[in-house]
């Protein structure tokens, strides 16, 4: 599971997780609870690059990022990281 400490938005963390590329268990921590719940639910299931794909950039009110915009953020930094983990064991064998 990761947990995401956002920035800019009234949302303050992002919870998910990463299985098999597919985005798993997303939730949000403050904000706007509806339309967060609503993103949850419909990025589940979907492949995390088509994710930030579709939502990297959304901007909120002028501020130069949203909710939408930092999950993209959040998930982008998740695959660095299993990428970074996937190459240090391939290394380690």
């Amino acid at each position: 599971m990761y947990e995401y400490s956002t920035s800019g938005t009234c949302s303050s963390k992002i919870y998910f997780d990463i299985k098999d590329g597919k985005l798993k268990d997303v939730s949000f921590e403050g904000g706007c609870n509806g339309n967060l719940k609503a993103i949850s639910l419909l990025v589940n299931g979907m492949e995390a690059q088509g994710v930030i794909n579709r939502l990297r950039g959304v901007d909120c009110g002028g501020r130069g990022t949203s909710c939408a915009d930092q999950l993209a953020a959040a998930i982008s930094g998740a695959l660095k990281l299993q990428e970074k983990k996937a190459l240090e064991e391939k290394e380690g064998n």
